[in-house]
Protein backbone atom coordinates (compact mmCIF):
# COMPACT_ATOMS: atom_id res chain seq x y z
CA UNK A 1 0.00 0.00 0.00
CA UNK A 2 1.76 3.11 -1.25
CA UNK A 3 0.93 6.67 -0.19
CA UNK A 4 2.38 8.19 -3.34
CA UNK A 5 0.00 10.21 -5.45
CA UNK A 6 -2.59 10.78 -2.73
CA UNK A 7 -4.77 13.84 -3.08
CA UNK A 8 -4.26 17.01 -1.02
CA UNK A 9 -7.59 16.24 0.63
CA UNK A 10 -6.12 13.16 2.30
CA UNK A 11 -3.05 15.01 3.56
CA UNK A 12 -5.15 17.91 4.83
CA UNK A 13 -7.38 15.50 6.75
CA UNK A 14 -4.37 13.60 8.12
CA UNK A 15 -2.69 16.80 9.32
CA UNK A 16 -5.94 18.02 10.89
CA UNK A 17 -6.49 14.75 12.77
CA UNK A 18 -2.83 14.69 13.85
CA UNK A 19 -3.15 18.25 15.18
CA UNK A 20 -6.19 17.34 17.26
CA UNK A 21 -4.48 14.22 18.62
CA UNK A 22 -1.40 16.25 19.58
CA UNK A 23 -3.60 18.77 21.37
CA UNK A 24 -5.15 15.95 23.39
CA UNK A 25 -1.83 14.22 24.11
CA UNK A 26 0.57 17.11 24.62
CA UNK A 27 -1.80 19.91 25.60
CA UNK A 28 -2.21 18.80 29.23
CA UNK A 29 1.58 18.70 29.55
CA UNK A 30 1.96 22.28 28.33
CA UNK A 31 -0.63 24.09 30.45
CA UNK A 32 0.47 25.18 33.90
CA UNK A 33 -2.86 24.61 35.66
CA UNK A 34 -5.36 21.79 35.90
CA UNK A 35 -8.95 21.82 34.68
CA UNK A 36 -10.31 22.18 38.23
CA UNK A 37 -7.93 24.94 39.40
CA UNK A 38 -9.49 28.34 40.03
CA UNK A 39 -7.43 31.05 38.34
CA UNK A 40 -9.88 33.97 38.14
CA UNK A 41 -13.46 35.13 38.47
CA UNK A 42 -16.68 34.44 36.61
CA UNK A 43 -16.08 34.66 32.86
CA UNK A 44 -12.89 36.72 32.94
CA UNK A 45 -12.06 37.73 29.34
CA UNK A 46 -9.04 36.29 27.53
CA UNK A 47 -5.62 37.75 28.21
CA UNK A 48 -2.40 37.70 26.23
CA UNK A 49 -0.87 34.49 27.50
CA UNK A 50 -0.73 31.82 30.17
CA UNK A 51 -3.69 30.12 31.82
CA UNK A 52 -5.96 33.03 30.89
CA UNK A 53 -5.25 32.81 27.17
CA UNK A 54 -8.91 31.91 26.58
CA UNK A 55 -10.27 33.48 29.75
CA UNK A 56 -12.16 31.67 32.51
CA UNK A 57 -15.43 29.77 32.71
CA UNK A 58 -18.37 29.96 35.11
CA UNK A 59 -16.26 28.68 38.02
CA UNK A 60 -13.21 30.80 37.34
CA UNK A 61 -11.30 27.89 35.83
CA UNK A 62 -8.98 28.21 32.84
CA UNK A 63 -10.79 27.62 29.54
CA UNK A 64 -7.55 26.66 27.76
CA UNK A 65 -6.83 24.02 30.43
CA UNK A 66 -10.37 22.64 30.18
CA UNK A 67 -10.09 22.66 26.38
CA UNK A 68 -6.97 20.50 26.17
CA UNK A 69 -8.12 18.13 28.91
CA UNK A 70 -11.61 17.99 27.38
CA UNK A 71 -10.14 17.18 23.96
CA UNK A 72 -8.21 14.28 25.46
CA UNK A 73 -11.32 12.96 27.22
CA UNK A 74 -13.46 13.17 24.09
CA UNK A 75 -10.78 11.39 22.05
CA UNK A 76 -10.46 8.62 24.65
CA UNK A 77 -14.22 8.04 24.74
CA UNK A 78 -14.45 8.14 20.94
CA UNK A 79 -11.53 5.78 20.41
CA UNK A 80 -12.68 3.24 23.00
CA UNK A 81 -16.30 3.27 21.84
CA UNK A 82 -15.26 3.14 18.18
CA UNK A 83 -13.04 0.12 18.74
CA UNK A 84 -15.74 -1.69 20.74
CA UNK A 85 -18.44 -1.03 18.13
CA UNK A 86 -16.18 -2.01 15.24
CA UNK A 87 -14.97 -5.25 16.87
CA UNK A 88 -18.48 -6.35 17.91
CA UNK A 89 -19.97 -5.49 14.53
CA UNK A 90 -17.11 -7.23 12.74
CA UNK A 91 -17.47 -10.45 14.74
CA UNK A 92 -21.26 -10.57 14.40
CA UNK A 93 -21.11 -9.79 10.68
CA UNK A 94 -18.39 -12.34 9.96
CA UNK A 95 -20.09 -15.17 11.85
CA UNK A 96 -23.51 -14.33 10.43
CA UNK A 97 -22.35 -13.95 6.83
CA UNK A 98 -20.06 -16.96 6.72
CA UNK A 99 -22.05 -19.45 8.79
CA UNK A 100 -25.49 -18.76 7.36
CA UNK A 101 -28.48 -20.89 8.33
CA UNK A 102 -30.48 -20.33 11.53
CA UNK A 103 -27.59 -18.49 13.19
CA UNK A 104 -27.55 -15.99 10.35
CA UNK A 105 -31.31 -15.52 10.73
CA UNK A 106 -31.03 -14.86 14.47
CA UNK A 107 -28.10 -12.45 14.21
CA UNK A 108 -29.67 -10.64 11.26
CA UNK A 109 -32.91 -10.21 13.19
CA UNK A 110 -31.03 -8.75 16.17
CA UNK A 111 -29.14 -6.43 13.85
CA UNK A 112 -32.31 -5.24 12.13
CA UNK A 113 -34.00 -4.54 15.46
CA UNK A 114 -30.97 -2.57 16.59
CA UNK A 115 -30.99 -0.55 13.40
CA UNK A 116 -34.70 0.20 13.75
CA UNK A 117 -34.28 1.76 17.20
CA UNK A 118 -32.45 5.15 17.25
CA UNK A 119 -29.12 4.60 18.97
CA UNK A 120 -29.21 7.95 20.79
CA UNK A 121 -32.49 6.97 22.50
CA UNK A 122 -31.01 3.71 23.79
CA UNK A 123 -27.83 5.46 24.91
CA UNK A 124 -29.78 8.10 26.83
CA UNK A 125 -31.99 5.51 28.56
CA UNK A 126 -29.01 3.36 29.55
CA UNK A 127 -27.00 6.39 30.71
CA UNK A 128 -29.85 7.58 32.93
CA UNK A 129 -30.05 4.17 34.60
CA UNK A 130 -26.33 4.01 35.37
CA UNK A 131 -25.54 4.51 39.07
CA UNK A 132 -22.24 6.16 38.17
CA UNK A 133 -21.08 7.62 34.87
CA UNK A 134 -17.43 7.91 33.94
CA UNK A 135 -15.68 8.00 30.59
CA UNK A 136 -15.15 4.22 30.54
CA UNK A 137 -18.78 3.31 31.20
CA UNK A 138 -19.92 5.86 28.62
CA UNK A 139 -17.52 4.41 26.05
CA UNK A 140 -18.82 0.93 26.78
CA UNK A 141 -22.46 1.99 26.49
CA UNK A 142 -21.88 3.86 23.22
CA UNK A 143 -19.81 1.05 21.74
CA UNK A 144 -22.35 -1.67 22.59
CA UNK A 145 -25.22 0.28 21.01
CA UNK A 146 -23.55 1.44 17.79
CA UNK A 147 -22.30 -1.74 16.12
CA UNK A 148 -25.41 -2.74 14.17
CA UNK A 149 -24.74 -1.06 10.82
CA UNK A 150 -21.16 -2.38 10.83
CA UNK A 151 -22.49 -5.90 11.34
CA UNK A 152 -24.95 -5.57 8.48
CA UNK A 153 -22.33 -4.32 6.02
CA UNK A 154 -19.74 -6.93 7.07
CA UNK A 155 -22.34 -9.70 6.79
CA UNK A 156 -23.10 -8.74 3.18
CA UNK A 157 -19.40 -8.83 2.29
CA UNK A 158 -18.74 -12.09 4.16
CA UNK A 159 -21.69 -13.78 2.43
CA UNK A 160 -20.13 -12.93 -0.92
CA UNK A 161 -16.58 -13.97 0.02
CA UNK A 162 -17.56 -17.38 1.43
CA UNK A 163 -18.45 -18.63 -2.07
CA UNK A 164 -15.05 -17.79 -3.57
CA UNK A 165 -12.60 -20.47 -4.63
CA UNK A 166 -9.87 -19.74 -2.09
CA UNK A 167 -12.39 -20.20 0.75
CA UNK A 168 -13.53 -23.51 -0.73
CA UNK A 169 -9.90 -24.63 -0.96
CA UNK A 170 -9.27 -23.70 2.68
CA UNK A 171 -12.41 -25.52 3.75
CA UNK A 172 -11.49 -28.67 1.82
CA UNK A 173 -7.96 -28.58 3.25
CA UNK A 174 -9.42 -28.99 6.73
CA UNK A 175 -9.01 -25.44 8.06
CA UNK A 176 -11.15 -24.60 11.06
CA UNK A 177 -13.99 -22.08 11.26
CA UNK A 178 -12.05 -19.30 12.96
CA UNK A 179 -8.96 -19.99 10.87
CA UNK A 180 -10.92 -19.46 7.66
CA UNK A 181 -12.48 -16.27 9.00
CA UNK A 182 -9.11 -14.87 10.07
CA UNK A 183 -6.99 -15.93 7.09
CA UNK A 184 -9.34 -16.15 4.12
CA UNK A 185 -12.25 -13.78 4.81
CA UNK A 186 -11.06 -10.97 7.08
CA UNK A 187 -8.14 -9.75 4.88
CA UNK A 188 -10.63 -8.89 2.14
CA UNK A 189 -12.55 -6.67 4.57
CA UNK A 190 -9.69 -4.75 6.20
CA UNK A 191 -10.12 -1.63 4.10
CA UNK A 192 -13.80 -1.40 4.96
CA UNK A 193 -13.13 -2.15 8.64
CA UNK A 194 -10.62 0.71 8.89
CA UNK A 195 -13.01 3.19 7.27
CA UNK A 196 -15.89 1.97 9.44
CA UNK A 197 -13.75 2.39 12.57
CA UNK A 198 -13.00 6.02 11.68
CA UNK A 199 -16.72 6.69 11.28
CA UNK A 200 -17.46 4.96 14.56
CA UNK A 201 -14.92 7.13 16.41
CA UNK A 202 -16.42 10.35 15.03
CA UNK A 203 -19.95 9.16 15.83
CA UNK A 204 -18.95 8.18 19.37
CA UNK A 205 -17.47 11.63 20.00
CA UNK A 206 -20.74 13.22 18.87
CA UNK A 207 -22.75 10.82 21.06
CA UNK A 208 -20.64 11.71 24.10
CA UNK A 209 -21.06 15.43 23.41
CA UNK A 210 -24.82 14.97 23.08
CA UNK A 211 -25.01 13.11 26.40
CA UNK A 212 -22.90 15.78 28.09
CA UNK A 213 -25.13 18.55 26.73
CA UNK A 214 -28.06 16.74 28.38
CA UNK A 215 -26.20 16.53 31.69
CA UNK A 216 -25.38 12.84 31.25
CA UNK A 217 -21.67 13.19 30.59
CA UNK A 218 -18.77 11.72 32.57
CA UNK A 219 -18.95 12.89 36.16
CA UNK A 220 -15.25 12.52 36.89
CA UNK A 221 -13.70 14.18 33.83
CA UNK A 222 -13.94 17.28 31.68
CA UNK A 223 -14.93 16.80 28.06
CA UNK A 224 -15.83 19.13 25.22
CA UNK A 225 -19.48 18.29 25.78
CA UNK A 226 -19.38 19.13 29.50
CA UNK A 227 -17.73 22.46 28.68
CA UNK A 228 -20.65 23.31 26.39
CA UNK A 229 -23.14 22.12 29.00
CA UNK A 230 -21.83 24.44 31.71
CA UNK A 231 -21.38 27.33 29.27
CA UNK A 232 -25.04 27.12 28.24
CA UNK A 233 -26.29 26.48 31.79
CA UNK A 234 -24.55 29.58 33.12
CA UNK A 235 -25.68 31.87 30.31
CA UNK A 236 -22.39 32.50 28.55
CA UNK A 237 -24.24 32.96 25.24
CA UNK A 238 -26.63 35.48 26.78
CA UNK A 239 -23.88 37.44 28.53
CA UNK A 240 -21.55 37.47 25.52
CA UNK A 241 -18.79 35.35 27.07
CA UNK A 242 -17.93 33.75 23.73
CA UNK A 243 -14.66 32.29 25.00
CA UNK A 244 -16.60 29.79 27.13
CA UNK A 245 -18.48 28.09 24.25
CA UNK A 246 -16.66 28.95 21.00
CA UNK A 247 -13.37 27.06 21.70
CA UNK A 248 -15.02 23.70 22.55
CA UNK A 249 -17.40 24.13 19.60
CA UNK A 250 -14.54 24.79 17.21
CA UNK A 251 -12.47 21.89 18.56
CA UNK A 252 -15.42 19.50 18.32
CA UNK A 253 -16.03 20.64 14.75
CA UNK A 254 -12.38 20.13 13.82
CA UNK A 255 -12.36 16.61 15.27
CA UNK A 256 -15.49 15.42 13.50
CA UNK A 257 -14.72 17.21 10.23
CA UNK A 258 -11.17 15.85 10.16
CA UNK A 259 -12.30 12.27 10.82
CA UNK A 260 -15.08 12.39 8.23
CA UNK A 261 -12.75 13.89 5.64
CA UNK A 262 -10.12 11.27 6.44
CA UNK A 263 -12.67 8.47 6.06
CA UNK A 264 -13.88 9.76 2.70
CA UNK A 265 -10.32 10.00 1.38
CA UNK A 266 -9.19 6.57 2.61
CA UNK A 267 -10.52 5.06 -0.62
CA UNK A 268 -7.40 6.42 -2.33
CA UNK A 269 -5.18 4.63 0.17
CA UNK A 270 -6.79 1.23 -0.32
CA UNK A 271 -7.63 1.58 -4.03
CA UNK A 272 -4.59 2.55 -6.14
CA UNK A 273 -6.75 2.62 -9.28
CA UNK A 274 -8.36 5.82 -8.03
CA UNK A 275 -4.95 7.50 -7.88
CA UNK A 276 -3.99 6.22 -11.33
CA UNK A 277 -7.33 7.34 -12.68
CA UNK A 278 -6.81 10.84 -11.30
CA UNK A 279 -3.33 10.94 -12.83
CA UNK A 280 -4.68 9.93 -16.24
CA UNK A 281 -7.31 12.62 -16.13
CA UNK A 282 -4.72 15.25 -15.29
CA UNK A 283 -2.44 14.15 -18.15
CA UNK A 284 -5.10 14.27 -20.87
CA UNK A 285 -4.45 16.67 -23.74
CA UNK A 286 -7.01 19.45 -24.38
CA UNK A 287 -8.37 17.79 -27.55
CA UNK A 288 -8.65 14.33 -26.03
CA UNK A 289 -12.27 13.49 -25.19
CA UNK A 290 -13.06 13.18 -21.54
CA UNK A 291 -15.94 11.05 -20.28
CA UNK A 292 -18.60 12.12 -17.83
CA UNK A 293 -17.49 13.40 -14.46
CA UNK A 294 -16.87 10.60 -11.95
CA UNK A 295 -16.53 7.84 -14.58
CA UNK A 296 -13.25 6.08 -15.28
CA UNK A 297 -12.29 4.70 -18.65
CA UNK A 298 -12.49 0.92 -19.02
CA UNK A 299 -8.95 -0.49 -19.17
CA UNK A 300 -8.06 -2.37 -22.36
CA UNK A 301 -6.50 -5.80 -21.93
CA UNK A 302 -3.13 -6.21 -23.60
CA UNK A 303 -3.35 -8.26 -26.80
CA UNK A 304 -7.02 -7.53 -27.56
CA UNK A 305 -8.66 -4.97 -29.74
CA UNK A 306 -10.38 -2.12 -27.93
CA UNK A 307 -14.12 -2.11 -28.25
Amino acid sequence: MSLRGLSPRFWFAAVLVLFVVLVGLLGPLLVSVGPNDTVGGLYDPPQCCGALLLGTDNEGQSVIANLVYGTRTSLIVGLMAGVIATVVGLLVGLVSGYRGGWLDDVLTAITNVGLAIPAIVVIILVSVSLPQRNLYTLALVIGLTAWFWVARAVRAQASSIRTREHVDVARLSGAGFWSILGRDVLPYLLSYVVMAAVLQVSGAILFESTLSLLGLGPGNATSLGTMLYWAIAWGSVRTGAWWAFVPPTVMLTLIVFGLLLLQSSLNEVFNPRLRRGRGRRKSKTPDEPVGPVGMLETPVTVGTEPR
